[in-house]
């Protein structure tokens, strides 16, 4: 068998000395780049990797008379008596459903809005239409809300003014139990659609257009061309999208829920994020709102690592 060479200069063998001699050469080549990369290391050790300490605060009984070290360990206490509460089943429903029609309807339609956008010949009427439906994200939820109330309180709100103009009786939209959630997928489709296509026009934008003519002299139709070259063309951005979204499938948007539910409407729009501002703002049990911000997590990088590995299988063969 053959050995690994123990030649070394100290206690380090010759192969562990020659990758360290070669980093460093490459450090040394590279060192403006690397000071340039400085600033963003430093910034993902301070913000992101050392407030990663706190996650022992889920395997504690938070006291902030105590702190931080001297709290008392429980354990997996925290993560028992959320799995074990009363309304466990019932947030977690509401929010793996939001989720999900989030993730069918709110990811098709920035795909479908770039693809029709991506048809249309008239540049300035392009323009326009993108620039209406992106406008939404840079609005706040509490803005947006007040619209909706402005649309759909039964007293004033237009749609309700409408509906009594034609005979009908008023909705209560914002307070019904049955409504609650359509208004939620619905209104962040409209915030949230223009901004997702623009991700799809650049990579629309990239597809070599000869591919498009050699498909017209084949005899493709428009569907063709749209199944054969456009669609494979962007399959891509469409899985690593996917993936993202997939990570973040229990959260729902705090904001949002926060904005929009009720004690009337609380059934069904109820989810982990605003029982967690309950449980650890308002009754600072710190260490429970700690330990189901890990599960989230830990749930997250399970579906992130499962779609990646199910995209590599499928990579070049989804079409």
């Amino acid at each position: 068998m053959h050995k690994q060479s123990t030649s070394s200069v100290g206690s380090l063998p010759l192969s562990q000395i020659k990758k360290r001699s070669g980093l460093w050469t490459r450090i040394q080549r590279f060192q403006f780049l690397y000071l340039l990369l400085t600033p963003i290391l430093l910034y993902f050790v301070v913000f992101k990797y050392i407030p990663m300490l706190g996650i022992l605060i889920a395997f504690k009984k938070y006291n902030l008379a105590l702190g931080f070290w001297e709290s008392p360990w429980v354990g997996f206490d925290n993560f028992q008596n959320f799995i074990q509460g009363v309304y466990f089943w019932d947030i977690m429903g509401n929010t793996i459903a939001i989720s999900l029609y989030k993730l069918l309807f709110g990811f098709l339609s920035p795909i479908v809005l770039a693809l029709m956008l991506n048809e249309v010949a008239v540049n300035w009427f392009k323009k326009t239409v993108q620039t209406i439906t992106y406008l939404p994200h840079f609005i706040s939820w509490v803005i947006a809300y007040g619209l909706m109330v402005a649309l759909f309180s039964p007293g004033e709100g237009l749609v309700n003014l409408t509906l009594k103009n034609f005979g009908f009786e008023p909705i209560a939209f914002l307070t019904d139990v049955n409504w609650i959630r359509p208004l939620i997928i619905s209104s962040d489709i409209w915030k949230e659609v223009g901004w997702g296509a623009i991700l799809y026009l650049a990579a629309l934008a990239g597809i070599d257009p000869s591919l498009y003519e050699a498909a017209r002299m084949d005899g493709a139709s428009k569907v063709r061309q749209l199944w054969h070259v456009t669609l494979p063309g962007i399959s891509n951005v469409i899985i690593i999208l996917l993936i993202i979204k997939l990570s973040h499938v229990l959260d729902a948007g705090f904001d949002q829920i926060f904005m929009m539910a009720n004690s009337f409407n609380s059934e069904k729009a109820d989810i982990i994020d605003t029982w967690v501002y309950r449980e650890g703002l308002e009754r600072m049990q710190i260490g429970l709102a700690t330990a189901v911000g890990l599960f989230k997590a830990v749930i997250g990088l399970i579906l992130v690592i499962s779609a990646n590995k199910v995209a590599k299988k499928f990579d070049g063969q989804i079409w």
